[in-house]
């Protein structure tokens, strides 16, 4: 209890509600601006890109907000970034402006997104 006011121990433990859980998708090397979501949609919160690149050459990460024109579209992972193959944590903390956040890869790298999708 906290006051009068019964508490779920999630509530103590977290600090955060249910709805406001994060979620998480893979996108597979060489994807091509996959929906982040079922439909995603205007509103959806990108959290966080992990990127496991096994190919430098190849292992750069694209976003796009919506369909990209005159919104964000961003290289997030070059490729040969860093030290190359390696495990890249790559915070995004944006809410989509103009539609789904697509992610594409290329074939020396995949990604799992964290956030908040539209189903």
């Amino acid at each position: 209890h906290v006051g009068n006011r019964k508490i779920k121990e999630q509530e103590i433990m977290s600090g955060v509600n249910n709805p406001y859980r994060y979620q998480y998708e893979h996108v597979a090397a060489s994807s091509s601006a996959q929906v982040l979501g079922t439909t995603g949609a205007k509103g959806d919160y990108l959290h966080r890109l992990i990127c496991t690149v096994s190919t430098a050459a190849t292992g750069n990460v694209l976003i796009v907000d919506g369909s990209g024109t005159g919104i964000l579209t961003h290289t997030v992972l070059p490729a040969l970034a860093g030290t190359g193959i390696n495990v890249y944590n790559i915070e995004i903390n944006a809410v989509s402006a103009d539609g789904a956040w697509k992610v594409t890869t290329g074939a020396g790298v995949e990604v799992m997104a964290v956030g908040i999708f539209s189903a």
